[in-house]
């Protein structure tokens, strides 16, 4: 130590220049139980037969995939997330560098390593690290607590496609295509003796571009051989360069749509939904994603991605994804009544779980305004034998008709609609319809037994446990993604990289807890 003797202050030894004996190594660096240790343990005893079986032989030699594999993991535990930042980090982060055992791909290698590599085999990477878990007791496989999250996609929130508008539009292209087509053929005077002043048998029906393009090379044909035909010159050039290419768009666009009512035409893949984080406050939609992950002990068991908004539709297409990785499901499904429908309970009594899945109301039915709304469906008596229902009034609401439904994933329902015999001068009408016609009622006897099936489960001790843990198992694994792990936003565009990154999350996420635990 040097003494200044002005002030008596005294500092410890600072020169840049001094030389060490012997160089310490990384791993001398690396505290022992740092997470860092963690990933390259978990990831040295898995499988990487997937990742192996992506490579051919000869040219230039590869970075290691167990290596590569490592690195993404971790750097995905440290919020980093960008190639070029992970790149920077190999060469400069102490931990990065002793995982990597100092070797450095650049961006561009780690990016076509994580989005085409990695395509298609995150399933099961993510499966051998829910190995180590399951060998390592961390899960058992009893409970699996369901909850979904929106994340925005990696998509200019300005770059929508309507459905509603493309039909529209499409409507709109198809009655002005008929329109030319029809006038052309009626100045063609042997149509005209043939046809009259109808319309040709084909302008009956939707024209499709194909037809339009074969319409279009008929008429280049007649104007070769009558070419002053002025106006037939213009009506081509218009279904040419106006009508043909925008039909085409129109197709395409329609195609994408794949049962959605929108896309980006920056990650076509993306659908515009509303999320959480409305920081403006005016319920904007943005491109993104459904995210569905099941979590027991807090440990990410099964993973999905969804381009349908709500919740209700992706709990069967989830479950059948998580079963293909763990090879079974977890005996309870835990869930909100954003879950609840007749056909997810179907589903969950034909596989025989223990359905801890709320309902819509399933809160409210307790409370002193529920019960006091003599008025609600469910409240009103039913004679079994004349099947009707008896409204406080004493009137009568007789079985009208059934009607049939078929689900998004093609589930078939039916709802059977009662109505009262006579609502006229009724003193308690304002308080049971606001309909001009009598009432009207719907009614499905198998959703009402499903539903008191779900509510006892719900209500037992061991429902009243599992509605308490439910609230802190999944949302604490959102939190650590989304607001400590800041990741809000995906980098990678397409649902088939965006399942990469979330695969990837999980994993780092698992890996993390087990580093804690």
């Amino acid at each position: 130590m040097k003494r200044i003797n002005n002030n008596k202050i005294t500092f410890k030894e600072y020169n840049m220049n001094q030389q060490m004996l012997l160089p310490p190594s990384l791993e001398e660096l690396v505290p022992e139980n740092h997470i860092v240790r963690v990933v390259n343990k978990a990831i040295d005893k898995m499988s990487i037969d997937p990742l192996l079986s992506r490579y051919k032989g000869g040219g230039a030699s590869n970075f290691h995939p167990k290596m590569m594999l490592k690195v993404l993991v971790y750097a995905y535990t440290q919020k980093t997330y960008s190639s070029r930042q992970i790149a920077k980090a190999l060469r400069e982060n102490i931990n990065f560098m002793w995982l990597s055992g100092n070797n450095k791909p650049d961006f561009r290698t780690l990016n076509r390593f994580r989005s085409s590599t990695m395509k298609g085999i995150i399933d099961e990477i993510f499966s051998s690290v829910l190995e180590l878990l399951i060998e390592e007791g961390h899960v058992k496989l009893e409970n699996y607590f369901l909850d979904g999250t929106k994340i925005e996609a990696n998509a200019n929130k300005y770059s929508f496609v309507w459905k509603k508008s493309t039909d529209k539009n499409q409507a709109k292209l198809q009655q002005k295509i008929k329109e030319l087509l029809t006038e052309i053929e009626k100045t063609n005077a042997e149509e005209n003796e043939q046809y009259g002043d109808q319309d040709l048998e084909e302008l009956g029906k939707p024209i499709d571009s194909a037809k339009l393009e074969q319409k279009v090379r008929e008429l280049d044909e007649r104007l070769s051989k009558e070419p002053k035909n002025k106006q037939l010159k213009k009506s081509l050039k218009k279904l040419k360069e106006d009508y043909l290419p925008r039909s085409q768009k129109y197709e395409e666009q329609k195609q994408k749509f794949n049962g959605r009512n929108s896309y980006s035409k920056t990650d076509e893949d993306a659908t515009f939904m509303r999320m959480k984080e409305d920081h403006m406050k005016n319920g904007q939609l943005k491109p993104g994603y459904n995210i569905q992950i099941g979590t027991e002990n807090q440990f990410v068991l099964g993973y999905s991605i969804h381009q349908k908004p709500t919740d209700t539709t992706c709990l069967i297409p989830h479950l059948n994804h998580t079963q293909e990785i763990l090879g079974k499901l977890p005996q309870n499904i835990v869930a909100d009544s954003g879950y609840g429908s007749e056909e997810n309970y179907e589903y969950l009594t034909a596989k025989q779980h223990g359905i801890y899945v709320k309902y819509n109301n399933f809160h409210i039915e307790g409370m002193r305004k529920f019960k006091k709304d003599s008025f609600r469906v469910e409240s009103l008596a039913y004679d079994q034998d004349n099947d009707e229902f008896v409204c406080p009034a004493g009137k009568h609401l007789k079985y009208l008709k059934t009607k049939n439904y078929t689900t998004e994933n093609g589930y078939r329902t039916e709802r059977r609609i009662y109505q009262c015999e006579d609502c006229s001068g009724c003193e308690f009408r304002d308080q049971c319809t606001k309909s001009k016609e009598n009432r009207q009622i719907q009614v499905s006897f198998r959703l009402n037994q499903l539903k008191d099936t779900a509510k006892q489960n719900l209500i037992s001790e061991q429902g009243k446990k599992l509605r308490s843990q439910r609230a802190i198992e999944v949302e604490s694994v959102f939190g650590r993604i989304k607001s400590n792990w800041s990741f809000r936003r995906f980098m990678l565009r397409g649902i088939e990289k965006v399942e990469i990154e979330w695969g990837l999350l999980c994993i780092a996420h698992n890996l993390a807890k087990v580093a804690i635990s």
